[in-house]
């Protein structure tokens, strides 16, 4: 009997109620994660750093240990290492976080990532633990300053300059790289920020973004009144008294003379920003610019007076030793856009352009700039003093710049977990997938009209399920697997939480869509149609039929005992899980998705084997491992008590006399007396295509023949 409840809204209450019960859970366990104990003592740090270094007392306020080296003048500190887990403990896919060592220099470079432990699926039996190791080794000698980017491998341009730091990805483990990503760069953030005085590090997906129809003409002085235009002015006497107490304090004799006089007459705006360099630019230079910019933020920046920022040293195209960009108390790189053209500013009277430097400083994309937070200018006074061994001593002069928010589109709220990057780094498998998934809801929201013809049914249901193996399976790596519920468990145990489920949006979405499917139309939307290796079958199956591999099938009484196997499957992975956790991922090796889908049959032997074996037999008997051993079809079967519709349409004539659709279900869902057991049910809609064929329904051929033989005999009584 189908679940009964109490119509749309109470299936939304239920819905609302146990997500509520699932975020505070979340909640509960995350403080859980935080309080949880570091793996790591004395003597194991010691093993971890041996000679030259030296391991110091742990911090008794942060979780950190100092580590110092061995010099002539005595130890010097250098790195402070940690275990992620203790600040970071973001969920893999086994639920459980990854957890790093990580050794941070006072410099803000790593010097160190190693793996403590972790339970992620395809680097425990699938890819196997040297692929982790290797990624991680590319971490050493990259800045926390720096924006750490994660390359498909192969992809990475070595021509690339150092505003952002590329390293290679891991094939078939994208969405477990990235979280270990965020998990390094968070956690190590997070020390810097304690112990270094580093700002937290911006992400260059979640950076507000210029909305480009806010526009109105402005003058020069009216954008410096609204600040969108920043001016310093040094004169010569604020100079000497800077440097006053120096042994640079009188060697400026031209300032002397003139204390009043400008020493640095500084202006900075963003152009990139329509209302300012449209403004200041003109419009067509300021188009021309944007198309070279390509999606960058710049920064103009004008200068006259003594002081300059370019001096006969200055390689165009470089980055400026006397100016600076900071933001969130980090630099922001950026560099010399040698863009010289057109330009011709509307500047304020007396200021002559001719005899000024003029630059706009480009701001690669990975910096992670922010327009729509405040930043800081600042210049660099550099006095000398001596001929053969001079003296140096330099002064910085600082101003703020900063945009009203209400000129940018800015991004919605985050977790603070980095998943606004993931999401957007998928938008194209999302949105892709999304398209998929529309076109499979509204083919069976019309499933008479989607078999009426027989052809050309077959034909969508094939294209459909390649569409599941090729991009779902092996291009999104999107398979659903029993790990998820590794996941959940450990989460419900407050072992881990329900995060990791974000990580890999479109696992995700095929999750959702296959859970409310359940409640509509039963296991079957997710078995049948969005399983990759249900996919995989399915077309072993095909190929059977088209080699006419003759196959063997079941005596009724034995169908039924068949299908008890997934289910004990289900039950010993599930008690695994509770009390052996460490033991969970080895048995889910019954699943061949793995191997055959995430990591496509480049695996080790016996599991390729395995797998081979598994379709090859569903090749004798059809999609053998889905309907007697999958562990994950058991856990949707053991749910189909909630689907709310019987949705496959019968006639009276069904199962008495009629077993045409018994005999045509090649799952074995269909009982003698015409019943369907939906639970078994793959929803391949062969059955609503025979119900209302004339020339397979033998209900509608026999009433065709009743219909004819009634008009022969009305023709006959006519005549």
């Amino acid at each position: 009997m189908p679940w009964n409840w109490a119509g749309p809204s109470g299936l939304v209450a239920a819905l609302t109620r146990l997500m509520a019960l699932l975020a505070a859970l979340t909640c509960g366990c995350f403080f859980m994660e935080g309080a949880r104990a570091s793996s790591l003592d004395r003597e194991a740090m010691n093993v971890l750093f041996p000679k030259p270094f030296s391991v110091g007392e742990r911090d008794a306020t942060l979780p950190v240990w100092p580590i110092f080296q061995q010099s002539y003048n005595g130890d010097v500190l250098v790195a402070y290492a940690f275990e992620s887990i203790d600040f970071e403990p973001i969920p893999g896919f086994s639920g459980t976080p990854v957890n790093l060592l990580v050794a941070v220099k006072p410099s803000g470079e790593l010097l160190d990532v190693r793996v403590l432990s972790q339970h992620e699926p395809v680097f425990v039996d699938g890819l196997g633990p040297e692929p982790l190791k290797d990624f991680l080794k590319q971490y050493t000698g990259k800045s926390l300053r720096q924006s750490i980017k994660i390359m498909p491998p192969g992809t990475r341009d070595p021509r690339a300059d150092n505003v952002a730091a590329e390293i290679d990805g891991v094939a078939k483990a994208t969405a477990s790289v990235r979280i270990i990503n965020e998990t390094i760069i968070n956690s190590a953030l997070q020390v810097a920020r304690a112990r270094l005085g580093f700002s937290k590090g911006r992400d260059p997906n979640r950076a507000a973004r210029a909305k480009p129809d806010v526009f109105e003409p402005l003058t020069f002085a009216q954008m410096l009144d609204r600040g969108y235009i920043r001016h310093l002015h040094l004169t010569n006497a604020e100079l000497n008294k800077a440097f006053a107490g120096t042994v640079a304090a009188d060697v400026d004799e031209e300032g002397k003379a003139d204390p009043n006089g400008t020493f640095a007459d500084v202006y900075i705006a963003e152009v990139d920003v329509p209302i300012v360099g449209r403004n200041l630019l003109g419009e067509a230079p300021w188009r021309k610019l944007m198309n070279q910019l390509d999606g960058a933020p710049a920064m103009l920046v004008l200068s006259s007076g003594r002081w300059t920022f370019m001096p006969d040293s200055f390689v165009p195209g470089a980055t400026p030793n006397f100016i600076a960009l900071d933001q969130a108390e980090a630099p922001v790189a950026w560099r010399d856009f040698v863009w010289r053209d057109s330009l011709d500013l509307p500047v304020p009277k007396g200021l002559d352009l001719a005899r000024s430097d003029v630059a706009i400083m480009r701001i690669a994309p990975q910096a992670a700039f922010d327009p729509a937070s405040p930043s800081e200018f600042s210049i660099r006074v550099l006095r000398e003093k001596g001929q053969i061994f001079p003296e140096r001593v330099t002064r910085d002069f600082k101003l703020g710049y900063g945009l009203p928010k209400n000129l940018f589109d800015l991004p919605p709220d985050d977790s603070g977990l980095g998943l606004g990057s993931i999401w957007e780094s998928r938008s194209r498998d999302i949105a892709i997938l999304g398209i998929g998934l529309i076109v499979l809801a509204v083919a069976l929201a019309r499933q008479r009209a989607l078999t009426h013809s027989p052809r050309a049914f077959k034909w969508f249901r094939l294209a459909f399920l390649a569409f599941t193996l090729v991009f779902i399976g092996w291009m999104a790596q999107a398979q659903l697997s029993i790990v998820w519920l590794f996941g959940l468990i450990k989460a419900l145990k407050c072992e881990g939480s329900f995060v990791f489920f974000l990580w890999d949006p479109p696992t995700l979405m095929v999750t959702i869509f296959g859970l409310v499917a359940l409640f509509i139309w039963g296991r079957g939307t997710f078995c049948g149609w969005l399983c990759p290796f249900g996919a995989l079958q399915e077309f072993a199956g095909e190929v059977a039929r088209l080699l006419r591999l003759r196959q063997i099938g079941l005596p009724q009484r034995y169908e039924r005992l068949a299908r008890v196997p997934k289910f004990i499957v289900l039950a010993v992975i599930l008690v695994t899980a509770l009390f052996f956790s460490n033991q969970a991922e080895k048995v889910a090796e019954v699943e061949p998705f793995k191997t055959s889908i995430t990591l496509i049959f480049l695996r080790s032997a016996p599991f390729v084997l395995y797998a081979v074996a598994l379709l090859i037999a569903g090749m004798f008997h059809y999609k053998f491992f889905c309907r007697y051993l999958c562990p994950l079809g058991a856990t949707f079967a053991a749910l189909s008590f909630v689907r709310r519709w019987n949705w496959i349409p019968r006639r009276k004539e069904c199962g008495s006399p009629c077993q045409m659709c018994k005999v045509k279900c090649r799952y074995g869902a269909i009982e003698k007396s015409g019943e369907i057991v939906y639970s078994e049910c793959f929803q391949c809609l062969d059955c609503v295509a025979i119900l209302d064929n004339p020339q397979l329904c033998v209900p509608v051929v026999l009433e065709q023949k009743r219909a004819r033989r009634k008009q022969k005999q009305q023709l006959e009584a006519a005549q």
